[in-house]
């Protein structure tokens, strides 16, 4: 709805060449977590160079969805699965932002799409159901929707830099589930570990997601991270986990835990894939206090060696090969869609959140032709909600302009005013935007 009309979206059946997709291997979990008071739904922001045009807006996205056919579809509950059908109802319709991003996404609302997106002046958002795809894929749907829109606005945009031909049909390669296409019967690494530092905070209000985001130049950060030898992941990794490893001395003397960190890794960077599904796994570097007191410089050693250890080939395949494995057990298969669920909601519980304290994620530079950059001041990347009460952090960087957003569902800001201060401290200027009424570094 725009103004009160409705821009029905126009349905290309010729385009559409079946009802239903299963979910990839990743994807299995998100359905089974989703929660009354909790939602896997992350956002991809771009700045544009001028305000944005709504009633274009929506017709770029009524023109881009029939080439991500397996976008536009909504879930659906069968006998030992969830599965995607095909959405015939209108929509999806663009919305004008609103201040607490990232709202969980209903599978019965919004006629049922679990994709959303959003304009405001100048700024056009993407937000997606995780169960969709990852960041990856998300990035291909947001450019190519922008590059649609800047088409009918009047520039001369191509088809490149990740930015898809509209006129064509999904290809077979952008609806695989490539971790069944990379996983093999070798070596299973497992995902055992123990409890992690949670961290504390006072709970905010229902669905109230805080946003503080820093902007700087990228420059700053190459200066340093090449002085210090490490990459910039690895440099904001460590600040992210020594922040939390000082807030938890401060909270507690005694009973400390690891600070660990999971950190998605794209999985087409290794095993070649053009899938708009999920395709990731994470690296999850950890400092344990048990051992002792450590320093900064400590910990980005620690972090360094850990992510060039870790993020290989075979760890990696080792880690898939165990990913698919557990859904690929017969005595799994045969499980009912409820007992799946159930079990799945309590492995997440235990082996994954217990054992994490934050998300950290970079997709890395945002690739762009120097044809849609004239129109772009920069992207951002936000995580929504979290499981447990505690802030996460994504980083986007294009043409040179980082922005490092944390989004939280605490009252306090001391993760990210350390965080901030650290970088400051160390020489980078860094400009505060937040959607809190109230807040200083």
């Amino acid at each position: 709805m725009i103004g009160g009309i409705h821009v029905g979206k126009q349905k290309n059946s010729q385009q559409v060449e079946k009802s239903w997709y299963k979910l990839d291997n990743s994807a299995n979990i998100y359905p089974a977590i989703q929660r009354s008071y909790y939602s896997p739904v992350y956002r991809f922001s771009a700045y544009m160079v001028k305000v944005v045009q709504p009633e274009l807006l929506q017709k770029a996205l009524d023109m881009t969805m029939p080439r991500f056919p397996i976008f536009d579809v909504c879930i659906k509950k069968g006998l030992f699965w969830q599965y995607f059908e095909k959405n015939k109802r209108p929509g999806p319709f663009i919305q004008e932002d609103i201040i607490n991003p990232c709202m969980p996404i209903r599978f019965k609302a919004g006629n049922r799409y679990l994709i959303r997106v959003y304009y405001y002046n100048k700024k056009i958002s993407v937000e997606f159901f995780h169960a969709l795809t990852d960041g990856a894929g998300a990035l291909v749907f947001l450019k190519t929707l922008i590059a649609v829109y800047l088409r009918l606005v009047g520039h001369n945009i191509p088809s490149t830099h990740g930015v898809l031909d509209i006129s064509e049909k999904l290809r077979e390669g952008e609806k695989e589930d490539a971790y069944l296409r990379y996983a093999n019967n070798k070596f299973k690494l497992g995902m055992g570990g123990s409890k992690a530092y949670r961290g504390t905070g006072t709970r905010e209000v229902y669905h109230t997601l805080n946003v503080i985001t820093g902007v700087i130049d990228v420059k700053e950060l190459i200066v340093i991270s090449k002085a210090l030898k490490v990459s910039i992941t690895e440099y904001l990794a460590a600040i992210l986990i020594h922040v939390l490893l000082e807030k938890q001395n401060n909270e507690r003397k005694y009973g400390k835990k690891p600070v660990s960190l999971v950190i998605p890794i794209n999985l087409r960077q290794i095993f070649p894939s053009e899938t708009l599904k999920n395709f990731i796994l994470s690296a999850n570097p950890i400092i344990d206090p048990r051992m002792g007191e450590y320093n900064f410089a400590e910990v980005l050693k620690q972090v360094h060696h850990y992510m060039r250890y870790n993020i290989n080939e075979k760890f990696l395949q080792a880690k898939l090969n165990k990913n698919v494995s557990t859904q690929q057990n017969p005595f799994v298969r045969i499980a009912p869609l409820f007992m799946k669920n159930i079990v799945v909601y309590l492995s997440y519980i235990r082996m994954g959140d217990k054992q994490a304290t934050t998300t950290f994620t970079n997709p890395g530079v945002i690739d762009a032709s120097d044809e849609m950059k004239e129109h772009i001041e920069r992207f951002d990347v936000l995580l929504g909600q979290a499981f447990a009460a505690r802030a996460n952090c994504a980083v986007a960087t294009v043409k040179g302009v980082m922005s490092i957003s944390f989004s939280s569902n605490i009252k306090e800001t001391d993760v990210e005013r350390e965080f901030f201060r650290k970088l400051v401290k160390d020489g980078v200027h860094v400009k505060i935007e937040t959607n809190r009424t109230e807040y200083t570094i």
